[in-house]
């Protein structure tokens, strides 16, 4: 775990990065196309060249990074098909076939979006599943993920591999009486279950927060049109923006919150909190893939109501947000750790060998 303002060091002889420029193609495009949204956008002419003349060499393992690289499975897969020695493994960031579910079912928004989130729900749930299939190894980040791959592909070699941490770290922090009654939330809100969870929890959290004298302060980009829908109903909330060093205003605060009820998978700003020295608030199912006991030093509630009057309850009591920021920091100083990520991947796809 590095220290605050210190960078950790990267061998560059041991990777070769390779940039494709050309932009991506348009939204309209995307939505006319039969792939997910986002790969579909990305999967450009200079993108399609720069993997025919990857996928004419031999490799021992190939990595294939969220469901958007799903096209260059197919069409990698249609290249070399069974002559293919290498061992593949798709990195999944979420069961998106759950999330995006959930998007299409639980958003607020007009019928011509929620239209398009159904049909975005479908390419993915047919990208994911093709992938999950035809790869030998598919990494979860949570236990939860895994056994909802399983259901789906019973047997198919799946490893949990929570990510890893390499942000700021606060080594040393107390609470005072003193400090402003501020609670803070990171993110960054330009896909639907984000916008969703916001517009959610403020409608609910704002005017309880007002009435008990609570700022909250949500940094993080967003569209205009969202900004503008939100900014009229405020009274106890700033939205920040984009910020280029939230620091000031994350050491202002006294808790950290994380109200997504849409949205599965290893929510990183956890990492980002406690590594911060932030006691955090969070919905119970939004705090999948912790350890037990990592959650125990955390506000969980139920709902987004019970989770605003129970951070008002406990934003008063500052011994114990600094038993809960104290304690968090030490169980997990050696739990997210990057290297360990990368032995448990060469684990995963050096044995058994490829029949």
């Amino acid at each position: 775990m590095e220290n605050e303002g210190e960078k950790a060091e990267f061998d560059t002889s041991l990777v070769k990065l390779i940039t494709v420029g050309g932009g991506r193609y348009s939204l309209l495009r995307g939505l006319l196309s039969s792939m997910p949204l986002v790969s579909a956008v990305h999967a450009t002419q200079p993108f399609h060249q720069a993997m025919d003349k990857l996928f004419a060499e031999e490799w021992d393992v190939i990595v294939f990074d969220h469901y958007a690289s799903g096209w260059a499975l197919q069409k990698y897969l249609r290249k070399v098909g069974k002559q293919s020695r290498a061992k593949m493994v798709y990195i999944a960031h979420n069961h998106e076939e759950k999330v995006l579910r959930a998007v299409a079912a639980e958003s607020k928004t007009s019928w011509v979006k929620k239209l398009g989130f159904w049909q975005n729900y479908f390419k993915v749930k047919a990208m994911e599943r093709f992938m999950v299939e035809r790869v030998d190894v598919v990494t979860a980040i949570t236990e939860e993920d895994k056994q909802t791959f399983l259901q789906n592909t019973p047997g198919k070699h799946i490893e949990i591999l929570t990510p890893g941490y390499s942000g700021r770290v606060v080594q040393q922090r107390t609470l005072l009486e003193s400090d402003p009654m501020s609670v803070v939330m990171l993110g960054s809100f330009h896909w639907a279950a984000k916008q969703e969870n916001l517009r959610q929890f403020l409608r609910i959290a704002d005017p309880i927060f007002l009435q008990a004298g609570v700022t909250f302060h949500v940094i993080g980009s967003m569209p205009q049109a969202l900004r503008d829908e939100l900014l009229p109903q405020l009274k106890a909330s700033k939205l920040h923006g984009f910020v280029d060093d939230p620091a000031a205003i994350l050491d202002a605060s006294r808790i950290a919150l994380v109200p997504e009820a849409i949205g599965g998978g290893f929510k990183l700003k956890f990492l980002d909190y406690i590594f911060q020295r932030l006691p955090v608030a969070t919905l119970e199912d939004a705090a999948s893939g912790l350890p037990d006991e990592i959650r125990a030093q955390m506000i969980c509630s139920k709902t987004h109501e019970q989770m605003a009057h129970d951070i008002v309850a406990s934003i008063v009591d500052i011994k114990r947000l600094n038993a809960m920021q104290e304690n968090a920091f030490s169980l997990a100083s050696n739990l997210f750790l990057w290297a360990d990520r990368g032995d448990a991947l060469l684990n995963a796809v050096s044995a058994p060998e490829k029949q």
